[in-house]
Protein backbone atom coordinates (compact mmCIF):
# COMPACT_ATOMS: atom_id res chain seq x y z
CA UNK A 1 0.00 0.00 0.00
CA UNK A 2 2.90 2.34 0.75
CA UNK A 3 4.11 1.94 -2.84
CA UNK A 4 0.72 3.09 -4.13
CA UNK A 5 0.79 6.18 -1.89
CA UNK A 6 4.28 7.02 -3.12
CA UNK A 7 3.14 6.58 -6.74
CA UNK A 8 0.15 8.87 -6.15
CA UNK A 9 2.41 11.49 -4.56
CA UNK A 10 4.81 11.34 -7.52
CA UNK A 11 1.90 11.59 -9.96
CA UNK A 12 0.66 14.65 -8.09
CA UNK A 13 4.09 16.26 -8.17
CA UNK A 14 4.28 15.77 -11.96
CA UNK A 15 0.90 17.43 -12.38
CA UNK A 16 2.15 20.12 -10.01
CA UNK A 17 5.01 20.76 -12.41
CA UNK A 18 2.50 21.11 -15.25
CA UNK A 19 0.42 23.43 -13.03
CA UNK A 20 3.46 25.70 -12.71
CA UNK A 21 3.65 25.91 -16.50
CA UNK A 22 -0.02 26.95 -16.62
CA UNK A 23 0.41 29.48 -13.82
CA UNK A 24 3.22 31.27 -15.64
CA UNK A 25 2.02 30.95 -19.24
CA UNK A 26 -1.77 31.30 -19.16
CA UNK A 27 -1.77 34.98 -18.09
CA UNK A 28 0.67 35.71 -20.92
CA UNK A 29 -1.39 33.69 -23.44
CA UNK A 30 1.60 31.41 -23.94
CA UNK A 31 1.52 27.86 -25.27
CA UNK A 32 1.36 25.48 -22.31
CA UNK A 33 2.13 22.21 -24.09
CA UNK A 34 4.39 22.54 -27.13
CA UNK A 35 7.44 24.48 -25.92
CA UNK A 36 9.96 23.51 -23.25
CA UNK A 37 10.54 25.63 -20.18
CA UNK A 38 13.22 28.31 -20.30
CA UNK A 39 15.09 30.30 -17.71
CA UNK A 40 13.51 33.73 -17.45
CA UNK A 41 16.93 35.35 -17.20
CA UNK A 42 19.24 33.62 -19.69
CA UNK A 43 16.44 32.17 -21.88
CA UNK A 44 18.22 28.81 -22.15
CA UNK A 45 16.00 25.74 -22.27
CA UNK A 46 15.84 23.77 -19.04
CA UNK A 47 17.07 20.18 -19.31
CA UNK A 48 14.72 17.41 -18.26
CA UNK A 49 16.97 16.44 -15.35
CA UNK A 50 16.74 20.00 -14.05
CA UNK A 51 12.95 19.84 -14.18
CA UNK A 52 12.28 16.93 -11.83
CA UNK A 53 9.72 17.97 -9.17
CA UNK A 54 11.24 18.77 -5.75
CA UNK A 55 14.55 17.02 -6.45
CA UNK A 56 15.86 19.44 -9.08
CA UNK A 57 14.92 22.47 -6.99
CA UNK A 58 16.74 21.08 -3.95
CA UNK A 59 19.84 19.98 -5.90
CA UNK A 60 20.11 23.30 -7.74
CA UNK A 61 19.37 25.18 -4.49
CA UNK A 62 16.64 27.15 -6.23
CA UNK A 63 18.92 28.56 -8.94
CA UNK A 64 19.32 28.18 -12.70
CA UNK A 65 22.17 25.79 -13.54
CA UNK A 66 23.37 28.05 -16.39
CA UNK A 67 23.24 31.59 -15.02
CA UNK A 68 22.53 31.22 -11.31
CA UNK A 69 19.28 33.18 -11.55
CA UNK A 70 17.07 32.59 -8.50
CA UNK A 71 14.11 30.31 -9.18
CA UNK A 72 10.90 31.24 -7.37
CA UNK A 73 10.07 29.04 -4.37
CA UNK A 74 6.55 29.04 -5.77
CA UNK A 75 7.57 26.20 -8.11
CA UNK A 76 8.32 23.98 -5.13
CA UNK A 77 5.17 25.04 -3.25
CA UNK A 78 2.85 24.37 -6.20
CA UNK A 79 4.29 20.92 -6.78
CA UNK A 80 3.93 20.12 -3.09
CA UNK A 81 0.34 21.36 -2.87
CA UNK A 82 -0.84 19.34 -5.87
CA UNK A 83 1.02 16.24 -4.65
CA UNK A 84 -0.56 16.55 -1.19
CA UNK A 85 -3.98 17.17 -2.76
CA UNK A 86 -3.64 13.95 -4.76
CA UNK A 87 -2.46 12.05 -1.69
CA UNK A 88 -5.31 13.23 0.54
CA UNK A 89 -7.93 12.56 -2.13
CA UNK A 90 -6.64 9.03 -2.68
CA UNK A 91 -6.42 8.36 1.05
CA UNK A 92 -10.11 9.08 1.60
CA UNK A 93 -11.64 7.79 -1.64
CA UNK A 94 -9.17 5.20 -2.97
CA UNK A 95 -9.49 4.01 -6.57
CA UNK A 96 -12.71 5.76 -7.59
CA UNK A 97 -14.23 8.35 -9.92
CA UNK A 98 -14.52 10.67 -6.93
CA UNK A 99 -10.74 10.53 -6.49
CA UNK A 100 -10.17 11.31 -10.17
CA UNK A 101 -12.54 14.27 -9.96
CA UNK A 102 -10.77 15.58 -6.86
CA UNK A 103 -7.43 15.23 -8.66
CA UNK A 104 -8.81 17.44 -11.44
CA UNK A 105 -10.23 19.93 -8.93
CA UNK A 106 -6.91 20.11 -7.08
CA UNK A 107 -5.04 21.01 -10.27
CA UNK A 108 -7.56 23.69 -11.27
CA UNK A 109 -7.75 25.18 -7.77
CA UNK A 110 -3.98 25.49 -7.37
CA UNK A 111 -3.58 27.11 -10.79
CA UNK A 112 -6.44 29.55 -10.16
CA UNK A 113 -5.14 30.39 -6.69
CA UNK A 114 -1.69 31.48 -7.85
CA UNK A 115 -2.74 33.18 -11.09
CA UNK A 116 -5.33 35.34 -9.35
CA UNK A 117 -2.98 36.02 -6.44
CA UNK A 118 -0.37 37.46 -8.80
CA UNK A 119 -2.31 38.83 -11.77
CA UNK A 120 -5.80 39.58 -10.33
CA UNK A 121 -7.43 37.52 -13.10
CA UNK A 122 -9.09 34.13 -13.38
CA UNK A 123 -8.82 32.96 -17.01
CA UNK A 124 -11.92 31.61 -18.76
CA UNK A 125 -9.72 28.71 -19.91
CA UNK A 126 -9.93 27.51 -16.31
CA UNK A 127 -13.43 28.43 -15.14
CA UNK A 128 -15.38 27.26 -18.20
CA UNK A 129 -13.96 23.70 -18.22
CA UNK A 130 -14.45 23.58 -14.45
CA UNK A 131 -18.12 24.50 -14.90
CA UNK A 132 -18.60 21.90 -17.63
CA UNK A 133 -16.95 19.08 -15.66
CA UNK A 134 -18.89 20.02 -12.53
CA UNK A 135 -22.22 19.84 -14.33
CA UNK A 136 -21.53 16.75 -16.46
CA UNK A 137 -20.37 14.67 -13.50
CA UNK A 138 -23.67 15.37 -11.72
CA UNK A 139 -25.44 12.98 -14.11
CA UNK A 140 -23.57 10.01 -12.59
CA UNK A 141 -25.86 8.58 -9.86
CA UNK A 142 -23.06 6.41 -8.45
CA UNK A 143 -20.88 9.28 -7.26
CA UNK A 144 -20.40 10.01 -3.56
CA UNK A 145 -23.59 11.79 -2.48
CA UNK A 146 -21.89 13.64 0.36
CA UNK A 147 -19.65 15.40 -2.13
CA UNK A 148 -21.45 15.65 -5.42
CA UNK A 149 -25.11 16.66 -5.93
CA UNK A 150 -27.52 15.52 -8.63
CA UNK A 151 -27.83 17.52 -11.84
CA UNK A 152 -30.74 19.68 -10.57
CA UNK A 153 -28.87 20.83 -7.46
CA UNK A 154 -25.76 21.25 -9.58
CA UNK A 155 -27.53 23.46 -12.11
CA UNK A 156 -29.13 25.58 -9.40
CA UNK A 157 -25.75 25.88 -7.66
CA UNK A 158 -24.06 27.06 -10.84
CA UNK A 159 -26.70 29.70 -11.54
CA UNK A 160 -26.95 30.91 -7.92
CA UNK A 161 -23.16 31.06 -7.55
CA UNK A 162 -22.83 33.32 -10.58
CA UNK A 163 -25.81 35.53 -9.75
CA UNK A 164 -24.69 36.21 -6.17
CA UNK A 165 -21.32 37.63 -7.23
CA UNK A 166 -22.89 39.41 -10.22
CA UNK A 167 -25.39 41.14 -7.92
CA UNK A 168 -22.60 42.17 -5.56
CA UNK A 169 -20.67 43.63 -8.50
CA UNK A 170 -23.79 45.43 -9.80
CA UNK A 171 -24.73 46.86 -6.39
CA UNK A 172 -21.16 48.00 -5.65
CA UNK A 173 -20.91 49.75 -9.01
CA UNK A 174 -24.21 51.53 -8.46
CA UNK A 175 -23.29 52.64 -4.94
CA UNK A 176 -19.60 53.50 -5.45
CA UNK A 177 -19.59 54.13 -9.22
CA UNK A 178 -16.58 51.87 -9.73
CA UNK A 179 -15.76 48.21 -10.23
CA UNK A 180 -15.50 45.98 -7.19
CA UNK A 181 -15.14 42.27 -7.74
CA UNK A 182 -14.55 40.80 -11.19
CA UNK A 183 -16.67 38.43 -13.24
CA UNK A 184 -13.88 35.86 -12.89
CA UNK A 185 -14.93 35.49 -9.25
CA UNK A 186 -18.55 35.01 -10.36
CA UNK A 187 -17.53 32.28 -12.79
CA UNK A 188 -15.39 30.58 -10.15
CA UNK A 189 -18.20 30.53 -7.58
CA UNK A 190 -20.53 29.30 -10.31
CA UNK A 191 -18.12 26.43 -11.03
CA UNK A 192 -18.09 25.56 -7.33
CA UNK A 193 -21.88 25.58 -7.37
CA UNK A 194 -21.89 23.19 -10.32
CA UNK A 195 -19.51 20.89 -8.47
CA UNK A 196 -21.08 20.91 -5.01
CA UNK A 197 -24.62 22.20 -5.42
CA UNK A 198 -26.50 25.24 -4.19
CA UNK A 199 -26.16 24.18 -0.53
CA UNK A 200 -22.41 24.77 -0.71
CA UNK A 201 -22.67 28.40 -1.87
CA UNK A 202 -23.47 30.16 1.46
CA UNK A 203 -20.85 28.11 3.30
CA UNK A 204 -18.15 28.80 0.70
CA UNK A 205 -18.97 32.53 0.76
CA UNK A 206 -18.92 32.59 4.57
CA UNK A 207 -15.63 30.72 4.88
CA UNK A 208 -13.93 32.69 2.10
CA UNK A 209 -15.05 36.01 3.57
CA UNK A 210 -13.85 34.93 7.02
CA UNK A 211 -10.42 33.93 5.68
CA UNK A 212 -10.18 37.17 3.66
CA UNK A 213 -11.03 39.17 6.79
CA UNK A 214 -8.35 37.36 8.81
CA UNK A 215 -5.74 38.30 6.21
CA UNK A 216 -7.03 41.84 5.69
CA UNK A 217 -7.17 42.99 9.33
CA UNK A 218 -3.38 42.87 9.97
CA UNK A 219 -2.76 44.74 6.69
CA UNK A 220 -5.24 47.42 7.67
CA UNK A 221 -3.73 47.72 11.15
CA UNK A 222 -0.17 48.19 9.87
CA UNK A 223 -1.53 50.39 7.04
CA UNK A 224 0.10 48.35 4.27
CA UNK A 225 -3.37 48.27 2.68
CA UNK A 226 -6.44 50.48 2.83
CA UNK A 227 -10.16 49.72 2.51
CA UNK A 228 -9.95 50.66 -1.17
CA UNK A 229 -6.92 48.46 -1.94
CA UNK A 230 -7.38 45.92 -4.69
CA UNK A 231 -7.28 42.32 -3.48
CA UNK A 232 -7.81 39.06 -5.38
CA UNK A 233 -10.85 37.21 -4.03
CA UNK A 234 -10.31 34.02 -6.07
CA UNK A 235 -7.73 32.56 -3.65
CA UNK A 236 -10.14 33.12 -0.76
CA UNK A 237 -12.95 31.40 -2.66
CA UNK A 238 -10.62 28.44 -3.20
CA UNK A 239 -9.71 28.32 0.49
CA UNK A 240 -13.38 28.71 1.44
CA UNK A 241 -14.31 25.79 -0.79
CA UNK A 242 -11.52 23.64 0.68
CA UNK A 243 -12.77 24.42 4.20
CA UNK A 244 -16.28 23.47 3.09
CA UNK A 245 -15.03 20.12 1.78
CA UNK A 246 -13.19 19.45 5.04
CA UNK A 247 -16.38 19.69 7.09
CA UNK A 248 -18.97 18.77 4.44
CA UNK A 249 -20.00 15.55 6.17
CA UNK A 250 -20.76 17.38 9.42
CA UNK A 251 -22.70 20.06 7.53
CA UNK A 252 -24.86 17.51 5.72
CA UNK A 253 -25.55 15.58 8.91
CA UNK A 254 -26.58 18.83 10.62
CA UNK A 255 -28.89 19.83 7.76
CA UNK A 256 -30.51 16.38 7.80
Amino acid sequence: MLIIYIAVFILGSLWGSFSNVCIYRLPERGNIVSSRSKCKNCQRKINWFDNIPFISYIILQGKCRNCGFKISFQYFVVELLVALGFLISFHFFGFSIATLLLFILTIFFVIIFFIDLKHFIIPNELTFPLMAIGFLKSFDPNLNQYLFPNYINSLIGGVVGYLIIWLIIFAYKKLRNKEGMGLGDAKLLSAMGFWFGWVSIPFILFFSSLVALCFAIPSLINKSKTMSSKIPFGPYLVLGCVLYLVIIEQIIKYLN
